[in-house]
Parts: structure tokens; sequence; C-alpha cells
């Protein structure tokens, strides 16, 4: 067998892994690559072979850096099914056209300077329509449901606690008379993590493709991270503002509903309006709503007995869809808890909140999530003098603050036990899906602990295994 690492090879996002096995090819996850956007440009349109010789992909869970170029798959010659887990299909099938109109936005807004400068116009890397045409290629799956995706090789999912129906995919292959396991973790999540399970521990693998985004650090305790929320907001509005949380549509925005509903429940924070202001998060919210078979014991618990029967509506709660309405938030001077997308700030309704509140210094700009190098999210991290909103350049005065406790990845801890529950059998461990200094601590700690055989895979690299 041999693998390509085309994505996530030295870096985070973009994840896409090309398996060769008895003269087959299977693809494991087409992500979107984020970074640069000259460089983004360039990546997302090359994927290293030719889409119509690809024979089935195998999505591990519906976030755009793991689903995101499905449709330029397709558009590009690509026939073949994807399998995908049911709630993984169910929020994919959203996503990626949601995906799509950014593509055909951005690129209309471009074309409009690029024409007055007499330059050669862009084509969105897809469309809406590309999207809702892959979406007719997915394969729902069960969690331990045994495929075939190519023949000599079984595959089947199980929970990897990321995000709703997030999943490792294990391939049991014969190939020439030999027979062996590959793991592929996906995004490995925590346990105890808001709503979702625990994630299941790789077994008996003889290669292990895993993530290590955070292998050079541990977590902090996610209670520790609930109890930061609920202290800035109560905070912000003491002070008279409103506390603005930039926030992915999958997952992130569930969870910090589901902790502020659990707040406000307990009395820990007054009952101020809280209003999520992403089409994308409420059409996501509804999927959520469809796959209660992927919620913990706590949150079943927690539903049976709320008095709404839901974890994730609320009275104080109001999902936003319209622009009017989302307009109509920053007319109010009213506290408030505004969560909205995008989750690093580079597009999205959460701009124009962010534009209205930058120079309030009664106001807060929560930060839960990881932000990417170069986006406006890194940018109020490091610090800034001066920002530019749609042309407008501001002076911020809004208090900024980061709460790290809410990552959906596992920490340095949890990914060393990851690794440790294969010791003795696993012949190699490739890391994908993070920086140098993810990939440097966790071969550290492993080899602390008698492992060997850990590779950091260059981007376009290849290894026959």
């Amino acid at each position: 067998m041999k693998i390509s690492f085309l994505g996530a090879a030295q870096t985070v996002t973009g994840s896409k892994h090309l398996l060769e096995v008895n003269g087959h090819k299977l693809l494991l996850d087409c992500g979107l690559y984020q970074g640069r956007r000259k460089e983004a440009f360039k990546r997302n349109r090359e994927f290293g072979f030719e889409p119509a010789s690809l024979d089935a992909v195998i999505l591990s869970h519906a976030h755009i850096d793991h689903s995101g170029n499905l449709p330029n798959l397709v558009k590009h010659g690509f026939t073949g099914p994807i399998y995908a887990q049911s709630a993984t299909s169910h929020l994919a099938e959203i996503m990626l056209q949601d995906s799509g109109h950014i593509q055909e936005s951005d690129v209309f807004y471009v074309n409009k300077r690029r024409a007055k400068q007499g330059k050669k116009l862009f084509e969105p890397l897809y469309t809406i329509e590309d999207a809702v045409l892959a979406a007719e290629s997915f394969q729902e799956q069960s969690y331990e449901q045994p495929f075939e995706p190519i023949p000599g090789v079984i595959a089947r999912y199980v929970e990897a606690g990321h995000i709703l129906g997030s999943a490792a995919v294990v391939l049991d292959i014969e190939e020439k008379g030999r027979k062996f396991r590959f793991w592929f973790s996906g995004d490995i999540g925590r346990p105890t993590l808001p709503l979702l399970r625990d994630p299941v521990m790789p077994s008996d693998a003889d290669y292990l493709l895993m993530e290590c985004t955070y292998g050079d650090r541990p977590h902090t305790p996610i209670e520790d991270g609930f109890e930061r929320l609920r202290e800035i907001i109560v905070n912000t509005i003491d002070r008279g503002g409103k506390v603005i949380i930039p926030a992915f549509a999958v997952g992130r925005t569930q969870e910090l509903v589901y902790c502020i509903h659990g707040f406000m429940d307990k009395g820990e924070i007054p009952n101020i309006p809280v209003y999520v202001d992403s089409p994308l998060a409420v059409n996501v919210t509804e999927v959520f709503r469809a796959h209660p078979e992927c919620f913990s014991k706590d949150a079943i618990e927690m539903i049976n007995s709320d008095k709404h029967r839901a974890a994730l509506g609320f009275d104080a709660l109001t999902y936003v869809r319209s622009v009017e309405e989302s307009k109509a938030l920053n007319l109010s001077k009213d506290p408030m808890i505004i969560i909205s997308a995008s989750g690093m700030m580079e597009a999205g309704r959460i701009l124009h909140h962010i534009k209205h509140n930058v120079t309030d210094p009664k106001s807060t700009l929560l930060i839960v999530s990881w932000m990417a190098p170069h986006t406006l999210g890194r940018r109020f991290l490091d610090g800034l003098d001066s920002v530019k909103i749609y042309g407008e350049v501001f002076e911020p005065k809004i208090q900024v603050e980061r709460i790290r406790g809410f990552s959906a990845h596992g920490g340095q801890d949890l990914l060393r036990d990851y690794a440790l529950e294969v010791k003795g059998r696993v012949k190699d461990i490739f890391l994908v899906h993070g920086e140098k200094r993810g990939s440097d601590g966790l071969i550290e700690v492993l080899g602390a602990e008698g492992m060997s055989n850990i590779h950091f895979p260059e981007m376009g690299s290849s290894v026959e295994l």
C-alpha cells in the first residue's frame, strides 16, 4: 500500500491523504486549505492526482478543512462514492452549499475590482450548484457498520468525539496475501466535551495516521473554560457591554449555547438576550437536534430533565436568520450575548458586529477557538493598534479575552494516550494536521514512553507500507 500526504501535512488545514491499495485509489478527506489567500488559491486548485482516477472518498467529519474541497473534486471529474457517517453527511451537505456561496461571493467581489483594473477575471473554486452535485455522491454509514470502499479494504467508523458525526476511520486491509489494520484518527476530540460522546481509542493498529494539533501542550480542564466563560459574561454585563463571540457554526456554537443554557438554568448569569447570528449555525443546530443518538449521556439527561426538553433552546435564546434581524442587534445598546460566524473573523456577520462594537470599552470580544496565522482573529490575539473592517479604520478599545479550554481537539496528554493504546503493535505513526511544534512535542513525549518510528511527513511526500 502507498500513502501520499497531499494536505494537512506540516500544517493544520486541508486534510487530504491518498491511499493506493490493490490497484485502486482511496482518498481520506478532501478539505480546503485555509491560510494566506494567494497560497490557499493555489493549493485548493491542485489535487496531486487526477480526480477521475479516484475510486472512493472516506470523509472523517464535516469541518470545511476536511470536507470543503469535495465539490471541486467532483467538478473536476470524480464520480465515485463519498462515504460519511450519517450526521456528517447531513452537516456536510449544508456546509458545502454555504462554502459554495462564499466562493461565489468572494470571487464576485474580487472580480469587480479586477474588471476596473482591466485584469483577467477569476472563476470561483466551485459554486453552490457544484456543492449540491457533490452531496448527491454521499453514502451514509452508521458507527461500527462495516463497508467496502474499494476491493480488499473493509472500513468502519468509530466515534472521534470532535464534532457531531466525527469519526476515526478503521481500515482492515488485505493486499497480496498480507492483512493489516490502518487507523486514521481524523480530528480527535476530548473526553467530557459538552453534548458529545467521548472518542474511541485505537486498537490493533499496524499503522496509525493521527492528528497532532496540540501535541506540544495539554489543555486546561474544560471545567476551567466553563468557569472563565461565566466570569467574562458576568463582568461584561456588569459594565453594560455586549459579549461578542466569533464561533464556528459547527460544534463550537452549539457547545456555547449548551453551556449558557446551563448557566441560566442555574442562575449563574443574568437572564439577558442571547443571539446566534449565523444562518449556517441555525441550520447546523437543526441537524444537531435531528441526531440525539450522537449526544453524550449527560446531554441526554439534561434534555430529559430540562423544562424546554431541549439542550439547544431556551427562553432567552434567539436564532437569527434574516439580515434585517442581524442589523437590528447593532442598534441596541443593551447588554447581550452575540454568537456569530465566521470563527476566525475572516468573513460573515461577525465582522459587522465587531465593526459596531470595536471602539466600545464596555464590550468584550471573546475568542474561544484556534486562530490560523494571518487571520483577523490571530491579529486580535497578537494585539493590534488599528483594524480595517470593510474599508474603515478603527482604533480597537473593545476588551479582548481568550478562553483556551473550549478546544474540541485533544491536548498532548490525550494524544499521548491515544498513541500508547497501540504501543507494541503499531509499526509506524504518521503525524498530520499540526504544525512542527505540535509534532515535536508529541514525538518527545512518545519517545519518553519508548515509542519510535514516528514521522512528520512533508506535503506531497509518499510512503510505501
